[in-house]
């Protein structure tokens, strides 16, 4: 199976391409053209039957709406609540952020109901399921992106870290590093060497 950036690299204009077009108002090429570029993104998982949608140069500005558990609350009517919420007022895309309790069941339970584009944050369940950065492994990281694949996330925040050669660099910010999986890797790649 090809992705959708392959097909539109070989010139296919698929069926797809054209409901994001129909959507967007603009050409079907014109998106074609702008996912091979890379300039245009279509956040699409087949195992998630969610309404076109794409991101990116040309396109109409996007909603996200954050939502999920933590360790203190777990209340999944209120995420499923957050969900209704921003899909009454328009939201494009959803991002499960789901940091406790049975994130697998959570995460199920909001692509069943999202018309919309799911997106998650691997790396969170990751690490509630290792406990601490101590634990943390490569393999552990890409099971969790192939669960969360195959159950249907369409887009992934990826913490890629850095480069060896920036860390030191990077022990010195006045700010620290902002984003938590960031700082989460960064952690792993000081205490690892890797």
């Amino acid at each position: 199976m090809s992705t959708i950036m392959e097909q539109a690299r070989r010139g296919e204009v698929t069926d797809l391409m054209r409901a994001i077009a129909e959507k967007e108002g603009v050409s079907p090429e014109f998106v074609r053209n702008g996912i091979a570029s890379g300039r245009i993104c279509a956040p699409h998982n087949p195992v998630h039957d969610a309404g076109p949608a794409a991101i990116g140069e040309g396109l109409s500005v996007k909603i996200n709406v954050n939502l999920g558990t933590s360790r203190d609350i777990v209340d999944l009517d209120s995420e499923l609540e957050k969900l209704r919420v921003g899909l009454r007022y328009g939201a494009d895309a959803v991002m499960d952020l789901s940091t406790g309790g049975n994130i697998n069941e959570i995460r199920r339970s909001i692509i069943e109901h999202s018309p919309i584009p799911v997106g998650t944050v691997p790396l969170y369940e990751v690490l509630a399921r290792c406990g601490t950065v101590d634990n943390l492994t490569e393999e552990l990281i890409l099971q969790v992106m192939q669960e969360q694949a195959e159950q249907g996330v369409d887009y992934m925040t990826i913490h890629a870290g850095l480069l060896r050669a920036q860390v030191p660099a990077a022990k010195k910010r006045l700010l620290r590093i902002v984003s938590r999986g960031g700082s989460l890797v960064f952690a792993w790649m000081c205490m690892t060497g890797n």
